[in-house]
């Protein structure tokens, strides 16, 4: 089976660009951060006060893990019988889903269910680790980047359509955070793999990427 893996810091482009290469090619796609969503926004449903950042998180994690049912359907995404696929979009989310992917038990059970997933099927994934760790033998890698202003326009933009209140120099800093977290954890840390090829997303338009990628496969 034929894997594409596009990695890269939040609000790259990562996601848009997956979803049209999958139709375009008839690939199926799967969003890994769509997953590591999930288990926070079910991490954030059942805290009780704020994070403690320590073995009570590990704790409430691993019940987490063991007692819910997530299921992962396109772009539907169901927690215990539940679509939160909207839910897990939310800015709350974004804020705190780097903390939760840098817990090694959760990376490990969500990098299995991937591969699991892709094991008859030709699959487009974006994520963090795609290229790295869970397809390291991908037959193309893509590392997507783009500055912090211009991520933080794009997440704007999501926010509000929404109907989220933002202020766009705290979410700048927000993804500047994410880009530390994301990059510094010993786990599965966001890295460019050896032989993927980077592509600056700044100034290319949607169709401009799309064809860069296809002309690369």
């Amino acid at each position: 089976m034929v894997a594409i893996a596009i990695d890269g810091p939040a609000g790259s482009g990562k996601s848009t660009i997956a979803k049209r290469l999958a139709t375009e090619l008839a690939y199926i796609y799967i969003d890994s951060g769509a997953m590591y969503r999930a288990v926070t926004l079910a991490w954030l449903e059942n805290l009780s006060g704020k994070p403690q950042q320590s073995n009570a998180d590990l704790q409430l994690i691993e019940k987490i893990l063991e007692d819910s049912d997530f299921e992962f359907n396109g772009d539907k995404v169901i927690i215990n019988n539940q679509d939160c696929s909207k839910e897990i979009r939310s800015n709350k989310v974004s804020q705190n889903v780097s903390y939760i992917a840098s817990f090694p038990l959760v990376r490990d059970k969500l990098v299995a269910m991937q591969r699991k997933m892709a094991e008859t099927i030709n699959v487009v994934m974006d994520g963090r680790d795609i290229g790295t760790v869970v397809f390291p033998d991908a037959k193309l890698k893509i590392f997507m980047i783009a500055s912090a202003e211009i991520r933080a326009e794009r997440r704007a933009a999501q926010l509000q359509e929404q109907g989220e209140e933002v202020d766009l120099e705290q979410l700048i800093q927000e993804i500047k955070l994410r880009d530390k977290i994301d990059s510094e954890r010993a786990h599965s840390p966001l890295v460019k793999a050896d032989d993927a090829v980077e592509i600056n997303t700044d100034n290319m338009s949607i169709d401009e990427v799309v064809k860069a990628v296809l002309n690369l496969l």
